[in-house]
């Protein structure tokens, strides 16, 4: 091992036979030090082996024997994610960039190399649909084995660390290295949601083509399912900083699953939780048609701005409290097409999702936002008219039967001229009755806010006043130093971790 100070000059072939030769040692020696130092030893050969191998071969991988650079040996995928295809593009966890994660790279130290394995979508399972549409990439495990009784050739296997963390050799058990960074960020590189960011208030069917839930994780029936919702003009990329965390977070990646939803932010608020609640039900029907699986309790919701009044909303019982808001006569009433009624009422009067227990909202603004106000001049008339199917059946309904709607929202209706900006505005007849509707028992709710500094008298994020942000009943309410884009912020990220460990730990 003396040439290591020359590792440059090293041939692949000799990095090949000493991480082989390690393994041996490893698997032989009694004496628990320098097995240790073996496999130590072992992973140290096995990077530099595959930095080489990696430079040289960038097609995607399969399983048996390769020949490159002048190293022949067997190609094993060993229980691998069933959404992966046979043939993989491979990276080592460490050549993958941590910009969009803020730098905080998450990993574990073990027996082995990390990489990040990925290839195109599957298509042979439901499941699949809710896979990103740009590839699959899964955090994987590399290491040297010498040559089994009868084999000539040494072995490389890839090997998944999260469906078994720990590799059991003849003399001892050793957890495998992870790096659960890596796939998310070389996921956030390839992934094309940051061009559909402000698409979702201008061009709404761009985003609707690609719009549900998103899961970057193989579905688990047993784990808690983690929803996070993302705001007004924004994407699930929102997340990535909080996901990250999650992921790297040993106690709580092995109680929770993280989905990413996607919408389209162009309609009022409460259109916008119907389709969330739609998109849900969706993914639901595609992991567990038959409504068993433990993962459908104990969901968490994490809204951050829109997307926390859309968590909130996805937890409560409305009863008629917004029909009532928005007409003066019960939906039977109505004198309009029966089917447009029922599918205005479903937006209007709703109760709480199933199976959520708990919420996090994050510079949410529940009582609505001034800034609107300005808003809605300059974007409004970019937004109004562009045919979301929900504002049509109202629409369709104020003309058929004006007299069913209130008078101040008439003429409102009439032009079908409310959308995502105009129901968060504070004097909005919907927005108002839908504040007092708090989260109904048995969901316990958490507020994070931010307050720019040095801003005068106003307590604001720049976007969401601080009071609008503030709940009452909430179980913990953290305002900490932030502008609007509070889910960068590590301290934030730091509550929601607490939180959810806190809810782990009362469930024992």
């Amino acid at each position: 091992m003396a040439l290591w100070h020359h590792e440059a000059r090293v041939a692949s072939n000799d990095w090949l036979a000493w991480a082989s030769a390690s393994w041996n040692e490893m698997e032989t020696t009694c004496d628990a030090r320098v097995a240790d130092t073996a496999a130590s030893t072992a992973t140290h050969c096995t990077e530099r082996l595959l930095q080489r191998l990696l430079a040289r071969h960038a097609s995607p991988w399969t399983e048996g024997v390769a020949s490159i650079d002048g190293v022949r040996l067997q190609v094993e995928f060993r229980d691998l994610s069933p959404c992966l295809k046979s043939s993989l593009r491979i990276a080592t966890a460490q050549s993958v960039a941590m910009e969009v994660l803020g730098g905080t790279r998450l990993a574990m130290p073990g027996f082995g190399v990390p990489l990040v394995v990925d290839s195109p979508p599957c298509d042979d399972s439901p499941y699949c649909a809710l896979l990103p549409y740009e590839g699959v990439h899964r955090a994987a495990t590399a290491w040297i084995e010498a040559p089994a009784a009868g084999a000539t050739l040494p072995k490389l296997v890839i090997a998944d660390p999260l469906r078994h963390p720990v590799l059991k050799t003849r003399r001892a058990a050793r957890t495998l290295a992870l790096d659960t960074s890596a796939p998310l960020a070389r996921a956030a590189a390839a992934s094309r949601l940051h061009r559909l960011s402000r698409l979702g208030l201008v061009r709404s069917v761009e985003v609707a083509r690609h719009a549900g839930v998103h899961v970057l994780q193989d579905y688990d029936p047993h784990k808690r399912t983690l929803v996070m919702i993302h705001g007004l003009g924004s994407t699930p990329r929102v997340w990535l900083r909080v996901t990250n965390a999650i992921w790297g977070d040993p106690e709580l990646r092995a109680r929770f699953q993280v989905w990413h939803v996607l919408y389209q932010t162009d309609a009022p608020t409460i259109v916008s939780r119907k389709r969330v609640q739609t998109y849900l039900e969706d993914a639901w029907q595609l992991v567990d048609p038959a409504g068993l699986d433990a993962a459908r309790e104990g969901i968490v919701l994490i809204g951050h701005s829109l997307g926390g009044v859309v968590a909130r909303l996805l937890c409560v019982d409305s009863a008629f409290a917004l029909w009532d808001a928005g007409f003066t006569v019960p939906p039977e009433q109505v004198h309009s097409d029966p089917e447009g009624v029922r599918s205005v009422q479903e937006v209007f009067a709703f109760t709480a999702y199933p199976g959520v227990t708990r919420a996090i909202f994050l510079a949410a603004p529940h009582r609505g936002s001034p800034k609107t106000g300005t808003l809605t001049g300059n974007i409004a008339r970019v937004l109004i008219g562009r045919g979301v199917p929900e504002i049509a059946r109202l629409r369709r309904l104020a003309i058929d039967h004006p007299d069913a709607v209130q008078p101040a929202l008439q003429a409102i209706y009439r032009r079908g001229a409310v959308n995502s900006i105009t129901s968060l505005q504070v004097m909005q007849p919907i927005r108002k009755a839908s504040e007092r509707l708090l989260p109904r028992d048995g969901i316990r709710y958490h507020t994070i806010a931010g307050v720019i500094r040095h801003r005068g008298a106003a307590r604001t994020d720049g976007t969401v006043p601080l009071d609008s942000a503030l709940l009452e009943g909430a179980q913990s309410t953290l305002v900490i130093p932030s502008a609007h884009g509070i889910c960068n912020e590590p301290a934030a990220i730091a509550e929601v971790q607490r939180i959810l460990r806190e809810d782990v730990r009362s469930l024992h």
